[in-house]
C-alpha cells in the first residue's frame, strides 16, 4: 500500500528532528496563530463566514491570499474564498474594478470621495445577511484595509459594528536601505543585505515576498534598495535588470522600487569627460538611462541622492549649487512621474559654518524656490546626525517653496545598534508634534510635511537577512512603529506598542502590560545613559556604539567628541545662543526664544543649546552636575528594572525568544554601565568634582 504524506506534516517531521523551532521571529507582526479564547472565537466566527474577493489581478490575488492565511489561522479552520458570497456572513474586498459590487452594498458614492490610498471597513447587511465590508477607491487601498481587518482580530477588538474610515497624510512612504552590492550593510546590525544581488535575477528568495507582506501590513509604499553612498555601478544595465526581479515581487504589495545614484555616474559609468548638469551630455546621459529603467520598471518611484557630502561627488565640484544638480535628475525623471529625493545632509566645509548643526540650513534656505517641482529636499529629523535626542531640524517649516521629506531612521546606529531595546516611537512623537511656529503657534512638524507640495517620510531600514529581520526581537517594533506613524496614525506610542505586543508576542495580559512597559521609557532611558541634557555625538567614530567623549581633532573636530560638549573646569554644553553659534537664529522667533531662554529651554536639551556652569542649579532643583549624574544612573536603572520585567515572563513567552533577549538585556546592561561610567569619569577629570563614587555595576538584575 502505498503512503502519501501531506508535504506540511513531512516539513513539521523534519524541523521536530533537527531540533529547529517555530518560534524564530521570522513572522514578525504577521503572526496568525489561533485566538485562544473561545467566546470571542465563536463571536468571530459567526460574522466572518466566508472571503469574498473579486478578481484576479496580481493584488486581488495577494488579498485573498493574506485573508485566507490570516483567518485561517486565526480561526483555526480552513476559510472558504468566493466570488460572491453564500452564506450569512462573510468579509468582502471590494476595489475600485468591481463597481457593480459597490454599487450592491450602497458605497459608490461615498468612495468616489476618497484619495486613491484610502479604504474603509464597514459593517453592512444586505438580504439579511452580516457582511464586513473592506473597500477602496483602488486596489492598494483595498490591500491596506483587508491587512487593518486581520489587525483588528490580531488584537481581539470588536468587529460588530465597524464604521471605519482612513486616509494617509503622506503619499510617499518608504525605506531606505543602506545596502551594497556586496551584500553588506552600512549602519546594519542584521547580518547581511536582504537583496541577494549576486542570485537575481534568476533565484528568488522567498523572503522578498514576506518582506513585501510586512510593509504593506503598516502601509508603507516604497523602498529604496541600495545605499546612500551610492557605486555607479549600482545603474548598470545587469543590476538594473536584477533590482526590476525586486520589483516584480514587491508589485503586487503596492511598493514601489528606488534607487540612489552616484552624481558622478556619467562619468564613471558612461564613460563621460564630466557630470556637469550644464554639459549637454552629461544631461542627456540621465535622460537615456532613465528611460532604460522604466523599461523595465515601469512604476520606478525615482532617484535618492546623496551629493556634497562625505566625500561624495555632486553639482557643488562644478561651482554649482545643489538645484542645479537636482533638477538635471527631475527633468529626465517628470516625463515618468519620476521624484528626487535630495538630501541636505550636507556639513562637509567648515567654511560654511563653524557649528556644523547650522551648515544644511545655510546651504539650501537660499536655494528654496528653486528646485524643479518633483524634488524632494530630504531632511533628517534634527541638525546633527541621528543622535539619541536632538531638536528638530530648522529646515522644517522655514522652506515654504520646496518639497520636503523627512527622514528618520530605524535602525539604532547611535542607541545600541541591535544590541539594546530602544523604542523609538515616542522620539518620532516628539519630533512630529514639534511646533516649528512656520505659520503661527501650533504650526507642528507634521503639518510642514503636510503641506509640502509633495508629501513623504522614509526611514533607514534595520530589516536584515538574519531570522528575525532585525537582530532583536524588539528591533521589530521599530519597523512597525515607523509604518504606522508614517501613515498618519494619531495613534499614541503606548497604543502602538501595545498593538505590536499583541500581534508579536501574543494576548497574554502580563505579557502585554509587561512588554508595553519595558517599551514605554526605553528609548528616555537609553537617552539617559548615553548622551542625557542634550549632549551629543560624544560616541566612537565608524562604529557609532561606545562612548568616546575625550576625543579632540583639530583637523576633523567635527568627528570629535569634546567638539560637542566642550566640557572644561568651568562648565559644559554647546553654546548655540547669540553669544555663541546662534544656531537658534535658524528657528522661528517664538522657537528661537523658547531654546536660548536658560529658564525655558527644555532640560533635554539643555547642553545642546548652551553651555553652563557645572554648578547652574536647574528647575529640578540638581547642579548641572548632580542632574547629569542622575540622568546617568536613571537610565541603568532602568535596564537593570527591564531584566526583571522580562524574567517575570518566563514560561509565558516561547523558550527561544525569551533567552535571545534575555541574553540581549544582559548586554545592554554591560552597555549602559559603560557609557554612563566612561562619561563620568571623563567629566571628572576636567570639572575635578569631588564626592561622586563610581563602582562598576554588577551584571544580573536586581532580586
Amino acid at each position: 500500500m502505498r503512503v502519501q504524506l501531506n508535504i506540511t506534516a513531512v516539513l513539521s517531521i523534519l524541523l521536530l528532528a533537527g531540533g529547529l523551532r517555530a518560534e524564530d521571529g521570522h513572522r514578525l507582526w504577521l503572526r496568525y496563530d489561533q485566538i485562544q479564547d473561545r467566546q470571542l472565537l465563536k463571536q468571530y466566527s459567526l460574522q466572518v463566514g466566508e472571503i469574498v474577493v473579486a478578481g484576479d489581478s496580481p493584488t486581488l490575488t495577494a488579498i485573498r491570499g493574506e485573508l485566507h492565511r490570516g483567518l485561517s489561522g486565526l480561526l483555526g479552520q480552513d476559510m472558504s474564498v468566493v466570488t460572491n458570497w453564500k452564506q450569512k456572513s462573510a468579509v468582502m474586498v471590494i476595489a475600485s474594478t468591481n463597481s457593480l459590487l459597490m454599487e450592491t452594498v450602497g458605497l459608490r458614492q461615498e468612495l468616489a470621495s476618497l484619495g486613491d490610498e484610502a479604504y474603509l471597513i464597514r459593517s453592512v447587511t444586505k438580504d439579511n445577511r452580516l457582511l464586513t465590508v473592506v473597500a477602496s477607491p483602488t486596489e492598494a487601498g483595498a490591500l491596506y484595509g483587508a491587512f487593518h481587518f486581520l489587525r483588528l482580530l490580531q488584537t481581539q477588538q470588536n468587529i460588530s459594528n465597524l464604521n471605519i474610515t482612513e486616509q494617509p497624510k503622506l503619499q510617499r512612504r518608504i525605506l531606505d536601505h543602506w545596502d551594497n552590492l556586496d551584500g553588506t550593510v552600512e549602519r546594519g546590525y542584521a547580518g547581511k543585505s536582504l537583496w541577494k544581488w549576486s542570485e537575481l535575477p534568476g533565484m528568488l528568495d522567498p523572503r522578498y515576498q514576506d518582506y513585501a507582506r510586512a510593509c504593506a501590513s503598516i502601509g508603507l509604499n516604497g523602498v529604496v534598495l541600495n545605499n546612500v553612498n551610492a557605486k555607479p555601478e549600482q545603474l548598470a544595465t545587469d543590476n538594473l535588470k536584477k533590482a526590476a526581479k525586486l520589483a516584480e515581487v514587491l508589485r503586487p504589495y503596492g511598493i514601489r522600487v528606488y534607487l540612489t545614484a552616484n552624481f558622478a555616474s556619467p562619468k564613471k559609468l558612461g564613460g563621460l569627460w564630466t557630470a556637469n548638469p550644464t554639459d549637454p551630455k552629461a544631461r542627456r546621459w540621465w535622460k537615456d538611462k532613465v528611460d532604460e529603467i522604466y523599461s523595465l520598471i515601469p512604476d520606478f518611484g525615482g532617484f535618492l541622492m546623496k551629493a556634497n557630502s562625505e566625500g561624495q561627488p555632486g553639482p557643488q565640484d562644478y561651482k554649482l549649487t545643489h538645484a542645479d544638480g537636482a533638477n538635471m535628475i527631475a527633468e529626465a525623471l517628470a516625463p515618468h512621474d519620476g521624484v528626487v529625493m535630495w538630501r541636505a545632509f550636507v556639513y562637509n566645509s567648515s567654511k560654511v559654518d563653524k557649528d556644523r548643526a547650522k551648515r544644511a540650513y545655510l546651504e539650501f534656505m537660499p536655494l528654496d524656490g528653486k528646485f524643479a517641482t518633483n524634488v524632494f529636499v530630504q531632511v533628517k529629523n534634527g541638525p546633527i546626525d541621528f543622535q539619541p535626542r536632538e531638536p528638530f531640524h530648522p529646515l522644517f517649516g522655514a522652506l515654504k517653496k520646496t518639497s520636503v521629506m523627512a527622514e528618520c531612521e530605524i535602525t539604532q546606529e547611535n542607541m545600541g545598534h541591535s544590541t539594546d531595546i530602544v523604542f523609538l516611537a515616542p522620539m518620532w512623537k516628539e519630533l512630529f508634534q514639534s511646533d516649528t511656529f512656520a505659520n503661527g503657534r501650533g504650526t507642528t512638524v507634521m503639518d510642514t510635511l503636510e503641506a509640502s507640495p509633495l508629501t513623504g517620510i522614509a526611514g533607514v531600514s534595520n530589516a536584515g537577512d538574519d531570522t528575525n529581520w532585525c537582530g532583536h526581537d524588539f528591533a521589530q517594533a521599530n519597523w512597525y512603529a515607523f509604518g504606522r506613524l508614517a501613515w498618519g496614525s494619531n495613534l499614541s506610542s503606548d497604543q502602538i506598542a501595545e498593538e505590536w505586543t499583541r500581534m508579536t508576542w501574543g494576548s497574554d495580559a502580563k505579557v502585554v502590560s509587561t512588554v508595553e512597559a519595558m517599551l514605554r521609557g526605553s528609548w528616555e532611558a537609553c537617552v539617559n545613559y548615553e548622551m542625557p541634557l542634550g549632549l551629543h555625538h560624544i560616541m566612537e567614530g565608524g562604529g557609532h556604539y561606545d562612548p568616546k567623549p575625550g576625543t579632540l581633532s583639530r583637523n576633523t573636530p567635527e568627528y570629535s567628541g569634546w567638539y560637542y560638549h566642550k566640557a572644561d573646569v568651568k562648565g559644559i554644553g554647546f553654546d548655540r545662543t547669540a553669544t555663541g553659534s546662534d544656531a537658534v537664529g535658524q528657528y522661528a522667533p517664538e522657537v528661537a526664544a523658547r531654546f536660548a531662554n536658560l529658564e525655558a529651554c527644555p532640560p533635554e536639551l539643555f547642553l545642546w543649546f548652551h553651555h553652563v556652569s557645572w554648578d547652574y542649579r536647574l528647575k529640578t532643583g540638581h547642579t548641572v552636575w548632580e542632574e547629569l549624574c542622575s540622568r546617568y544612573q536613571a537610565g541603568v536603572d532602568y535596564v537593570k528594572e527591564m531584566q526583571v520585567q522580562w524574567e517575570s515572563l518566563r514560561g509565558k513567552v516561547d523558550v527561544d525568544r525569551f533567552e535571545s533577549v534575555q541574553t540581549k538585556l544582559e548586554a545592554q546592561l554591560r552597555h549602559a554601565t559603560n557609557w554612563r561610567d566612561v562619561c563620568l569619569r571623563y567629566f571628572q577629570t576636567v570639572n575635578h568634582k569631588q564626592g561622586l563614587k563610581l563602582l562598576a555595576d554588577e551584571t544580573q538584575p536586581k532580586n
